[in-house]
């Protein structure tokens, strides 16, 4: 767990070396990881997006896939995690349901619905990441899963990295379903 959070961390500092050398310098840590958080962004909305609707309930049958989350509720438990992750951050209670297994609603099953909630929970986290300061970062929060203290660098790198396991499965979903995923392109 250590380690990850050794990566996690040494990644952001490579986006923050990456972000200096653009023509904006980030300013503070607020800004690095809001950076950082809209290229994940960039990359896991317009996935969701690319996905038709008749799909989205998609999930492979070949191999060991019994009982994995279809393309649809990977969408949706990413951006049910952003919003608890978000509320950590910001010391609330989420403003959304996050239902079971933190895959969202089940009032959620279109498409458009389903793209909607995951790009409300980036603008969510995103507000939620700019309140983290180099005062507050390592200062001890209260879980958003109950076992007691962490710290926000610890929920911000959860925040920066768990949206890509998931966007890897969604990547496998849109080739096996014969799409190039956004990004791929």
């Amino acid at each position: 767990m250590h380690k990850k959070i050794i990566l996690c961390t040494l990644l952001l500092c490579l986006s923050a070396m990456a972000f200096a050398q653009n023509k904006k310098e980030p300013k503070t840590v607020a800004e690095v990881l809001d950076h950082s958080l809209t290229s994940l962004e960039k990359e896991f909305v317009p996935a969701a997006e690319a996905m038709p609707a008749d799909k989205y309930d998609y999930a492979p049958t070949a191999g060991e896939f019994k009982g994995v989350r279809t393309f649809g509720l990977q969408v949706r438990h990413v951006a049910a995690v952003n919003y608890a992750l978000g509320a950590a951050l910001l010391g609330e209670k989420p403003p959304v349901d996050l239902g079971k297994d933190e895959n969202g609603a089940d009032s959620l099953t279109s498409k458009e619905a389903i793209v909607k909630y995951a790009q409300d929970s980036f603008a969510y986290l995103h507000k939620a990441l700019l309140t983290v300061n180099d005062k507050n970062i390592v200062a001890p929060i209260k879980s958003p899963w109950g076992e007691g203290n962490v710290t926000r660098l610890y929920l911000v790198n959860l925040a920066l990295s768990h949206p890509f396991d998931h966007y890897g499965q969604m990547v496998e979903y849109l080739r096996l379903n014969s799409i190039i995923p956004p990004a791929s392109r």
